[in-house]
């Protein structure tokens, strides 16, 4: 009979089923098993993150694609450039005239006259002063009558009055003399052309038509998240942000950030003080300073698609178990300096008079 522990020769039963040693194995790692799951939950850190999408864009309004619109109202005489082409600030992009092939020259023919209106003018002015001295001599001498004075220095102003007429329209001519000689159109900034209005060289176009799309190529980058509204209250600027970016290959764990591969650091820049039309909350993220750069525009491009994670407080993973199945907000703690500030700025006491 082999050797039996003292406490199993009191039960019988027991030590007559004799459980075969896999099972006792078995039952041993189950129980080593628990005692690790609840240790992990209760003293291994998570990095709480909330998640969000977007798309890459240009922080500087004028590095984002533009459209190059017509100056002017008429048709599309040529085109200097084609999709693809690099273009530089200034250079030309299409030519368009006027339906009427001689307009500039009856503009010119018209600016002539309105300058010989107005020499004609100065002169009758002139003329017309001079009328006036000598009504007022001839006045002082009794020679003629005031009539005659209040009649000549009626006539200088209706000379002035003309000549004020003559050289506004004479600007009205200048102007669209100046319209008409911007003509051809140019690029606002260096960059490459997208695309083309093809339709606008066989039709007419109206002044502010769209004629092409200009896209820089070298603009300062940075990342639009949207993130639901429940985080949004407890998102700072200057969080540290992970983004894995469309194309380039990345894993990520969001609560052990030090274990990512082919994930970028940037950090919340801003944050909009309103929602968009599908209730979520756009954050711009740019590069975080000392780390790892972004890709290059050859790779990651303007528009291209970006995952976000922006990182919060350190919990433990139970705790973010819990949280999670609860559907709880995320952990908000109030940095030093707020709560500094909190504490050191006393509530108004109201002042009683007596």
């Amino acid at each position: 009979m082999p050797f039996q522990p003292d406490h199993i020769r009191h039960f019988p039963t027991l030590a007559g089923i004799r459980p075969p040693r896999a099972t006792r194995v078995i039952a041993w790692l189950i129980a080593i098993g628990i005692a690790v799951v609840i240790a992990i939950l209760f003293l291994v850190p998570w990095v709480q993150t909330s998640a969000g999408a977007g798309q890459v864009a240009a922080l500087d309004p004028e590095d984002r694609v533009q459209d190059i619109t017509a100056l002017v109202p008429g048709r599309v005489e040529r085109w200097y450039v084609r999709d693809g082409d690099r273009v530089r600030r200034g250079q030309p992009i299409a030519r368009i005239v006027d339906n009427d092939p001689n307009l500039l020259a009856r503009l010119a023919a018209e600016r002539a006259q309105v300058l010989a209106e107005i020499a004609a003018a100065e002169q009758a002015m002139a003329v017309s002063q001079i009328d006036v001295g000598r009504s007022g001599q001839l006045l002082a001498e009794g020679l003629a009558a005031r009539r005659d004075y209040e009649a000549a220095q009626i006539k200088v102003a209706d000379q002035r009055a003309k000549l004020a007429e003559a050289r506004a329209k004479l600007s009205r001519v200048d102007v669209t003399l100046n319209r008409q000689s911007a003509q051809t159109v140019r690029a606002p900034r260096d960059g490459r052309i997208q695309s083309i209005n093809a339709a606008a060289g066989a039709t007419l176009v109206a002044a502010g038509a769209q004629l092409a799309t200009l896209a820089p190529e070298t603009p300062v980058r940075i990342v639009e998240l949207l993130v639901d509204g429940r985080d949004i209250a407890v998102i700072r600027p200057g969080r540290p942000v992970r983004l894995a970016f469309e194309g380039w290959p990345a894993v990520q764990f969001s609560g052990w950030p030090s274990v990512a591969h082919g994930i970028f650091d940037g950090r919340v820049r801003s944050i909009d003080p309103s929602a968009q039309m599908t209730g979520l909350f756009r954050v711009i993220v740019e590069p975080m300073p000392g780390k790892l750069p972004w890709p290059s525009a050859d790779y990651v491009r303007l528009g291209g698609k970006v995952r976000g994670w922006i990182q919060m407080e350190t919990v433990s993973v139970g705790y973010e178990l819990w949280r999670q199945l609860n559907d709880f907000p995320l952990e908000f703690r109030r940095p030093a300096d707020e709560s500094k500030g909190a504490a050191a700025a006393p509530e108004p006491v109201a002042k009683v008079k007596k």
